[in-house]
């Protein structure tokens, strides 16, 4: 059977179940936002020290907002058996797994960056910052998606796997963060950020290629 038909009818599969649990897809983005808002009252409301903090508290928002997230990725569909049904399909469980990615980030981490702007502007962070700082949160999300996505199949046979999630995680999703938020820095210091961004792109590819198939065997041992 075709791999990317299969991609595509997982993909329209979780869009539509998440749709159904609205109230749901709002609380990554609440917590982004409110996490961010919360620094100006907890620091200190002024612009230029805001404005330098700023890429590193939107980026460690965004990735707590994202492993807020991770338990509904595959845990819903081993608790009621679609999981297993993934596994034994004709289609390649890794494609079926990458259509749930995808639709993952769309519904989780896509309202993040579109927000981030806002936000951006809210912390004082210079224009020029800006605009890069969205392309590394394009770029850099994914790949923390698809990181924190092999440690929620590695620790979905647990009752309480959320604190391993987030050890295993964590050395993963460092250099991420550093990339991100060194690219936003330099642009709002006026300095060239377009080599730390083909950095984040590289490191997008290689967990594009390989974080599938990563995921896929995680998820065969879980299920074993």
């Amino acid at each position: 059977m075709n791999p990317v038909a299969g991609l595509i009818a997982q993909l329209r599969r979780d869009l539509r179940v998440a749709f159904r649990r609205f109230a749901e897809l709002a609380n990554p983005l609440l917590f982004f936002a409110g996490v961010i808002m919360l620094f100006p009252l907890s620091l200190s409301p002024d612009p230029q020290l805001l404005g330098r903090i700023a890429p590193g508290i939107i980026w460690v928002a965004a990735l707590f907002s994202i492993l807020l997230a991770q338990d509904n990725l595959f845990r819903p569909d081993y608790e009621d058996g679609s999981l297993e049904q993934m596994a034994i399909t004709a289609h390649p469980l890794a494609m079926l797994v990458a259509g749930k990615l995808l639709a993952h980030w769309l519904i989780t981490a896509a309202p993040l960056v579109l927000l981030a702007p806002l936000l951006a502007t809210i912390l004082s962070m210079p224009d020029a910052g800006i605009a890069v700082l969205v392309a590394s949160l394009a770029l850099g999300t994914p790949t923390l998606l698809v990181l924190s996505a092999i440690g929620a199949a590695l620790t979905l046979g647990l009752n309480r796997g959320g604190l391993l999630l987030s050890i295993l995680v964590f050395p993963l999703v460092v250099p991420v963060i550093i990339f991100g938020a060194r690219a936003t820095d330099l642009a709002a210091a006026g300095e060239q950020a377009a080599p730390v961004l083909y950095l984040l792109g590289a490191i997008l590819v290689l967990a594009l290629i390989l974080g599938p198939l990563a995921i896929a065997a995680a998820l065969r041992i879980s299920l074993d």
